[in-house]
């Protein structure tokens, strides 16, 4: 606003924001903006640029998190970065309650969710959180390892809990997240046609052994994908012997 306002901003270590807005010509701090019985093309301006500077400052100096433990947090990341999946929060009593659902069938294949520890286990307490897999005909071998404990609210026969504290590595977890989602998840088979009009499949082959292939299908993490080349492929082999 023709350098005429300044907005001074405040993050306190817990992440709370707080700012204040001064009118650089009078020397005083601009407090209208804040008032909603003001209206009027001005103020409405300052009101404006400075939900700007506070929603520049969210986008550049917070990283969002879903839930309140750092281990819960990197589980979600995890897993979104391998089934592009990331927690929905369906419950208006449970809101720290986030459920993974398989994109195919919207079933939910794990839950993370914050309880006082002594439901699972009875002489602790204090809020935890913990996230239930499902383990299928497995569950039973599963339990006898450290850190794995009869579902909470889920079926005891087919799942388990896991306390979010670091008492299993998060690769750990991902081991139990991986037969879970295989347990939901029905594998279908696909048979998609190499078209060279779009993409120099033999060329890209011979300069890498990884080609980006982009095909509009309902295909999910999981399934089984053949590339089918046809006689075009027995051309590919021979340049390749050529070019060797």
């Amino acid at each position: 606003m023709n350098n005429t306002f300044q907005a001074d901003i405040w993050i306190d270590p817990k992440g709370k924001v707080t700012g204040k807005v001064y009118d650089l010509e009078v020397g005083e701090e601009y407090t209208n903006f804040r008032l909603d019985s003001m209206t009027g093309e001005f103020v409405g301006t300052v009101r404006e640029e400075y939900g700007k500077i506070l929603k520049d400052i969210l986008n550049h100096c917070f990283e969002k998190t879903y839930f309140q433990s750092d281990q819960a947090n990197r589980i979600t990341h995890l897993i979104n970065e391998k089934y592009q999946v990331l927690p929905e929060f369906l419950w208006e009593k449970f809101k720290g309650y986030g459920a993974f659902r398989e994109k195919r069938t919207r079933k939910w294949f794990a839950i993370i969710m914050n309880v006082d520890k002594s439901r699972i286990v009875p002489e602790e307490k204090g809020i935890v959180e913990v996230l239930n897999v499902k383990l299928g005909d497995q569950t039973a071998s599963y339990l006898k390892k450290k850190g794995l404990y009869p579902a909470f609210h889920s079926s005891k026969k087919n799942w388990v809990s896991v306390i979010l504290d670091d008492t299993l590595t998060d690769k750990e977890i991902m081991v139990l997240v991986d037969v879970s989602f295989q347990n939901l998840h029905e594998r279908k088979e696909w048979v998609v046609p190499a078209n060279p009009k779009y993409y120099d499949v033999f060329q890209g082959f011979q300069e890498s052994d990884t080609i980006l292939w982009k095909q509009s299908t309902n295909i999910s993490v999981g399934d089984l994908i053949y590339l089918y080349l046809a006689h075009l492929i027995r051309q590919f082999y021979f340049n390749v012997r050529q070019s060797k």
